[in-house]
């Protein structure tokens, strides 16, 4: 995603993302946001057990955001503050790469706290495989000549949003439009629909 970042032409920037209410240089800044986030959390260790997994690390809301959220707010404003496109990738390269590093490092059995909760180190970046696969799926959502995720990642994010729904998408589902319809980030077609008889009533998974 870092490459995919680094390759966007100046004007990409200003163009909308799948994120409501994001431009890809608001979505580029909660990316950092993101990538600090998971070097804070690595670094903060819990002695308790458990309280959470890859699966239920995520609340699923009943409506999508409607990027009115002040947090949503303050990350436009402080991607407005970069002022120049070179400056966002810099910052997501320069904390992304550490983020990337250090969870190289870490040791998946240890726990850490984060959002008054407690994982694994390896559950909290396997939750976060999902998050950042998403988000890449956001940013190409209108730049057709953007790197796409790497399959292995679309692959474990299908496997992962499977769990947290408690069904399978139809195996004729790509692991793309199974993130992508089940996210709500895609509408079902009328086929498509009907090939996910029941699970379409679960759907879409609003992730927060």
């Amino acid at each position: 995603m870092r490459a995919a970042v680094a390759e966007l032409p100046d004007e990409d920037f200003a163009r909308p993302s799948g994120c409501t209410g994001w431009l890809v240089r608001d979505l580029v800044c909660h990316l950092i946001i993101d990538a600090q986030d998971v070097l804070i959390t690595l670094v903060t260790p819990a002695e308790s057990e458990p309280t959470r997994d890859a699966v239920t690390y995520w609340e699923v809301a009943e409506t999508p955001p409607t990027g009115d959220d002040p947090l949503d707010a303050l990350t436009v404003r402080l991607a407005a503050a970069y002022e120049e496109p070179w400056l966002l990738k810099f910052h997501l390269d320069d904390v992304g790469s550490a983020a990337g590093r250090a969870a190289e490092l870490a040791d998946p059995a240890v726990r850490v706290g984060t959002r008054d909760e407690v994982l694994t180190a390896g559950d909290y970046l396997c939750a976060y495989v999902l998050e950042w696969t998403l988000h890449h799926l956001d940013l190409i959502a209108y730049l057709p000549d953007a790197a796409e995720p790497p399959a292995e990642g679309l692959a474990r994010s299908r496997e992962l949003l499977e769990k947290i729904a408690g069904a399978a998408f139809p195996p004729s589902f790509s692991d793309k439009d199974a993130l992508l319809i089940g996210t709500g980030r895609r509408a079902p077609a009328v086929a498509e629909k009907a090939e996910l008889g029941e699970v379409a009533a679960k759907l879409p998974l609003v992730l927060g």
